[in-house]
């Protein structure tokens, strides 16, 4: 049976070895440096927190990534996209805010920090995939503009996918806010006639000339609508609010099919730091406490072989008492934690489409 090897490490440090070093020892182990990094454009995709979530990676483990790749010629860059909730990271400037009130600094990282969508959300690449759901994925230029693709994750649980890690932190991370709409949602937008204010920047921006004023108020003919959010992005008014009736199971498929979008035919690398594992996602502007002591870290080649190594030994941790995981919880926690949601429908859809491979061979270091 062919197997993909996943390397990890537990949180243990010495005075001798600290945690930032132990995890370059495993991405070196792991065999990070033998990618050709000359003058080659790197993206670093992390997620930068939203306000108030203190569960979010640290710079330092950032900083890591960024050394190693620069020491061996490299050009590494943080990135991430803008969100497609409303929330403090929805355009570029106040997601650069956020960014550096949380520690990512170019002085802090070592690198440049950039927005991969653009100022609104709409610089984005149409990527052809002819997939099951997808057929043309919409990704952040920047990300799709690099030659290299380091995804460094934090694993934790999540309301719609089960748990997040390197799949979601590539799929749903990686597409621009009308991708993000195009993986959760099932209908066309509307217009809230009650927040637009008449500016006709989304009429303006329709490739289908689906939206028409009317009385000094947007107006989406669904007839014309093809659904694919960019309006969204283009509303500054937040008047266009973002659809969330995706099933579960298909948002999990079409997070996968956006996550080969992104990775084929390119090298990649994954990082996932199974640490202040939190019931939900670092985009929600708090965190409950953690519903497992710390894991450990993981890095690997293959996407589908670390998410599928990271939640099973997730799911073989102790459950924390006083958190939001029941502590009678026993064998899957993320389907305990979230009881509709569909985690494996990742691992086992994106072995499917040909992301990676669900059987993997642990290595311990």
């Amino acid at each position: 049976m062919k197997t993909s090897p996943v390397y990890f490490t537990d949180m243990r440090a010495t005075l001798a070895e600290s945690q930032p070093a132990k995890l370059k020892r495993l991405i070196h182990t792991a065999g990070l440096g033998s990618l050709d990094f000359e003058k080659k454009f790197v993206a670093i995709k992390i997620h930068f927190g939203e306000p108030g979530n203190m569960a979010f990676l640290r710079p330092q483990w950032a900083r890591v990534i960024v050394d190693y790749v620069k020491a061996r010629g490299g050009l590494p860059f943080l990135t991430d996209c803008n969100t497609l909730y409303a929330g403090k990271r929805k355009h570029a400037l106040e997601h650069l805010d956020v960014a550096r009130a949380h520690g990512f600094t170019p002085e802090a990282v070592g690198c440049h920090v950039l927005i991969a969508d653009g100022l609104k959300g709409t610089d984005e690449v149409l990527v052809p995939l002819n997939g099951q759901y997808i057929k043309e994925a919409k990704i952040g230029r920047a990300l799709w503009d690099a030659d290299m693709i380091i995804s460094l994750n934090h694993f934790k649980g999540h309301s719609e996918t089960g748990f997040g890690g390197a799949i979601k932190n590539l799929g749903m991370g990686g597409g621009s806010r009308a991708g993000k709409m195009e993986m959760h949602a099932a209908g066309k937008p509307s217009v809230d006639a009650k927040h637009c204010r008449g500016c006709g920047a989304c009429a303006r921006g329709c490739g289908l000339d689906a939206i028409d004023m009317i009385k000094g108020k947007a107006v989406i003919d669904h007839a014309r609508c093809a659904g694919c959010g960019r309006c969204l992005a283009l509303c500054n008014f937040d008047a266009i609010p973002p659809l969330w009736d995706e099933s579960h199971e298909i948002l999990c498929r079409k997070m996968a099919e956006y996550t080969l979008a992104i990775v084929k035919d390119r090298p990649q690398f994954h990082v996932s730091l199974a640490i202040d594992i939190s019931p939900d996602c670092d985009c929600f502007g708090s965190n409950d406490a953690p519903i497992l002591p710390d894991v450990g870290m993981f890095a690997s080649f293959d996407c589908v072989a670390i998410d599928r190594a990271a939640a099973d030994l997730c799911n073989a941790a102790p459950v924390f008492s006083n958190s939001a995981l029941p502590k009678s919880a026993k064998g899957d926690h993320f389907t305990c934690l979230h009881p509709t949601t569909f985690w494996r429908e990742q691992i086992s859809y994106g072995e499917k489409i040909g992301l990676g491979n669900a059987n993997y061979e642990l290595i311990t270091i």
